[in-house]
């Protein structure tokens, strides 16, 4: 297993993420009415704040260490929403889930409005699917601002722009250009590191995401699980979110609902190259592929 740099600790209310001692798992809880792997609880007429508490119990009871609350799905050819349907969909869900379960919450989310509200409600981390880039490619200053602020840790995940396929198994990217799809992938989070430190977000408090099936093809994709342990040469923490991805049901041709145990390969597999957070829908399964992962790769303390 590569073994990067020993890091700081990343201290949080609810304790300490020490990096390289195990893999922490991060549970999805999707409040959205259209989430590609149709799991969404904002539905019409749904309680979101009861059936996200439930879903966060079941996630904590399995083993999560923590969760990420959504409330704009990012599936290939999805619609945005603007921030007031998104506070509508995650605030319920994060009150409601910060004041019984004890787990670190990140609000998935780009929008800064969003992410204040989140924070102020009880959640502690920012996951940026777009790494502190806006949709158009030019720089989120307020969300930037916003995280320094707080002082709280942010995910910054690769993102580009793509034309989406929407077929029988779902969307997927099928061209999407790239030179040197590592090279491109490290240089494009450092200068999203070099503008978070900038803005005054302290280095010890971000964590990288390669973003697995966003901006990327099958073939790009598979690319870059094969070559994750590359990832290192940011010397950050790493998120690996593949959870039921096109590129897992594409070779399979399964649909999101039963492409579990593909992730859970894809987990044990980032895990091997060096993964420190894998961000999963099926806890209980996951939870244990990571362990038996850890158990097999990570030296006893």
């Amino acid at each position: 297993m590569p073994e990067p740099t020993a890091r700081p600790a990343l201290q949080l209310a609810h304790g300490a993420l020490a990096w390289g001692a195990r893999t922490y798992v991060m549970a999805i809880i999707n409040v959205t009415p259209d989430s590609f792997s149709a799991d969404g609880l904002a539905q019409p007429g749904a309680d979101i704040a009861a059936l996200a508490l439930a879903q966060a119990r079941r996630a904590a009871a399995e083993g999560a260490d923590m969760l990420d609350i959504g409330g704009e799905s990012t599936r290939p050819g999805a619609a945005p929403i603007g921030p007031d349907e998104e506070l509508r969909r995650v605030l319920p869900a994060i009150r409601a889930i910060a004041a019984e379960i004890d787990l670190p919450i990140s609000i998935d989310t780009y929008h800064a409005d969003v992410a204040a509200a989140a924070l102020d409600a009880g959640a502690l981390i920012v996951n940026d699917i777009w790494g502190l880039r806006t949709p158009e490619w030019g720089w989120n200053t307020p969300l930037a601002q916003l995280v320094a602020q707080r002082g709280v840790p942010i995910v910054l995940m690769h993102n580009r722009r793509a034309q989406a396929t929407v077929g029988a198994l779902g969307g997927h990217y099928r061209e999407v250009r790239y030179t040197d799809l590592l090279g491109e992938i490290v240089a494009e989070l450092r200068e999203a590191v070099a503008f978070a430190e900038e803005q005054g977000i302290a280095r010890a408090r971000i964590i990288a995401d390669p973003g697995i099936g966003f901006g990327k093809t099958l073939a790009q994709n598979l690319e870059l699980v094969r070559r994750l342990a590359e990832l290192h040469a940011l010397d950050l923490p790493l998120l690996v979110g593949a959870s039921r991805k096109s590129f897992i049901g594409l070779p399979l041709n399964l649909p999101p609902a039963e492409r579990d145990e593909g992730t859970a390969a894809v987990t044990a597999l980032a895990i091997a190259a060096g993964a420190d957070i894998v961000r999963v829908h099926n806890v209980q399964m996951n939870v244990r592929a990571a362990r038996i992962a850890d158990a097999i790769l990570r030296a006893p303390a």
